[in-house]
């Protein structure tokens, strides 16, 4: 049997599945005490059963997504190292950054010293806010990351309480303005990443429950819990993937969806085609910044069921930010929940409560409840359907998308809108109307996010990095350093090492492996140029098993 929690702003989603079938579902509401709320939905959906039975429990959040989209996350400061060459007005432009001297060349190489005078006055000045989380981020710190660790030992020496991230071991590929931005977020989420984690172990612990425990990442793979913590920001978009698997096990193998998930905070919006979740090839766009993070093709919308309304003059706001639950359910403000209850598009909450919500935001207007009501939730749909036409452009600038063009042999629009989550009834249908689709009434529809991450492949990672000119490549996860030879060492050998790396760690999990099956995530070489000679090559290769779902749970209607 395998397990699927989903932990969201708003409700914790949870289903048992066992041979392709669903046993059990649960959705409870997301409590400050996340222990609670976990140990409830595994009650509800394990309490009659084997325990021992239960084999894999995969767990997906969109905890560190509200958190970034609410902007609700302690102030970060990042010392950079840019060294010459792209003016440093552009750093200065981030309010977090704080430039300091010091200077490491692409080969790796030391060309200006770092001057502690100048770290101490700048971390004079962070100390002085009030801050205590700090990145540091050099340009070319994954060729050499010895300055970055020296002030990181600075710091530390000084700031002992401090939290200090270090760019190098955040990102590990040559994109200085993405590792910084990959870096801040690092810094930003560890903490409330860790009290997450903390929380799932105390409660399968509570319940005895002692299987595998994998965390869902952005991009639909999965990683072990333990080894989750050292890059949390990984999970940012953990709970946008789970949607969208759910919605690829829910729907035809062929078919081509609109991925809607409107959840209490957030709207996630993500795009499969041809029953295949579209990758991004750039990393994930957060704060409209790309970081290094490796994600589906989503984007959260700062609109969820939760949102606050309120009136100026006969405007109808909708706040980004979440005061609680909706008013109909207990909150402390009208919603577009309040506005789905009052006309019965929901069946959510008191149906008293929700009238009375609406009343309260519609007496600056002297409008009808039902009037008010309609506003509000044209709106939220205009709004969302706005964000999915910007998205098509960003989706058909893919190059996945471009492929699966030319084998289409025209522009294939998206034929339905899959709406997910607690408030997709009242919503989808209209938002399918705009796009012109139809609307996709799915089974499990409002515990779709579980069901993808009950359903996600297992996946292992492995990072290699060979130096022909110093003889030796290694294999990060393994440890080990060998020797190669520089004449007859070549890209193709680099490649084949590492997926037979990947082939030995896969079946040692019980994996079984085929190399053309494995995934490159990164594959780059960099020649090392001594006077007129090329001296050698650097290969920096990064492969993983396949991502996806291991089973369809069912067509939509």
């Amino acid at each position: 049997m395998f397990v699927g929690i989903d932990v969201g702003g708003t409700y914790t989603d949870a289903v048992l599945l066992e041979n392709e079938q669903v046993l059990a579902t649960a959705k409870v509401p997301t409590r400050e005490n996340l222990i609670d709320s976990l140990t409830e939905a595994l009650d509800t959906i394990v309490r009659d059963e084997d325990k021992e039975k239960v084999k894999r429990i995969v767990f997906s959040t969109t905890i560190i997504t509200n958190l970034i989209a609410e902007r609700k996350y302690e102030d970060v400061d990042l010392l950079i190292i840019p060294g010459p060459g792209l003016s440093h007005d552009f750093y200065k432009k981030m309010p977090y950054a704080h430039i300091i001297p010091g200077a490491i060349d692409y080969r790796g190489r030391e060309i200006l010293s770092l001057n502690e005078q100048e770290i101490d006055t700048v971390l004079r000045e962070i100390a002085l806010k009030g801050s205590k989380k700090v990145g540091v981020v050099g340009k070319f710190s994954p060729r050499n990351a010895s300055h970055e660790n020296k002030v990181a030992e600075i710091i530390k020496n000084k700031y002992p309480q401090w939290q200090v991230e270090l760019g190098a071991k955040i990102g590990n590929q040559l994109n200085f303005p993405r590792r910084m931005v990959t870096t801040y977020l690092t810094c930003a989420t560890r903490e409330p990443y860790h009290y997450f984690i903390e929380s799932v172990r105390q409660a399968l612990d509570s319940r005895e429950i002692y299987a595998e425990v994998f965390i869902l990442k952005a991009d639909g793979g999965t990683v072990p819990l333990q080894r989750s913590e050292e890059f949390p920001v990984e999970t940012i978009f953990s709970g946008p993937a789970a949607s969208t698997l759910g919605v690829q096990a829910l729907t035809g193998p062929d078919e081509t969806a609109v991925v809607v998930d409107i959840g209490g905070t957030t709207t996630d919006l993500a795009l499969i085609l041809s029953g295949q979740p579209l990758l991004s090839a750039r990393g994930a766009r957060v704060m409209e910044q790309l970081t290094q993070v490796r994600t589906l093709a989503v984007k959260s919308v700062a609109i969820g069921g939760d949102s606050v309304l309120s009136c100026t003059g006969n405007d109808i706001n909708i706040h980004s930010q979440r005061a609680g639950q909706a008013y109909c359910l207990g909150g402390p403000a009208p919603t577009p929940t309040d506005a789905l209850r009052a006309l019965g598009l929901t069946e959510l909450g008191d149906g008293e409560k929700a009238i009375k919500a609406m009343a309260l935001l519609g007496q600056e207007l002297n409008i009808t409840v039902e009037d008010i009501a309609e506003q509000v939730i044209n709106k939220v749909v205009d709004n969302i359907t706005s964000e999915i036409k910007k998205m098509f452009k960003e989706w058909e600038q893919e190059p996945a998308y471009r492929v699966w063009e030319i084998l289409h042999k025209h522009v294939v629009k998206p034929t339905i809108v899959a709406g997910v989550g607690g408030g997709a009834a009242g919503f989808s249908a209209r938002i399918a109307e705009k796009l012109g689709c139809r609307s996709a009434t799915l089974r499990y529809a409002s515990v779709a996010n579980a069901i993808g991450a009950a359903l996600a492949r297992p996946t292992l990672q492995i990072n290699l990095r060979a130096d022909t000119e110093q003889g030796c490549y290694i294999i990060q996860e393994e440890g080990r350093r060998e020797k190669i030879s520089n004449r007859k060492f070549n890209e193709n050998k680099a490649l084949e090492l590492a997926k037979n790396s990947l082939v030995k760690l896969a079946s040692e999990y019980g994996l079984d492996l085929a190399a053309d099956e494995i995934e490159v995530i990164r594959q780059e070489v960099f020649n090392m140029v001594r006077g007129w000679n090329t001296t050698g090559r650097l290969y920096d290769i990064t492969v993983q098993t396949p991502r996806g779902i291991n089973a369809r749970i069912g067509v939509g209607e």
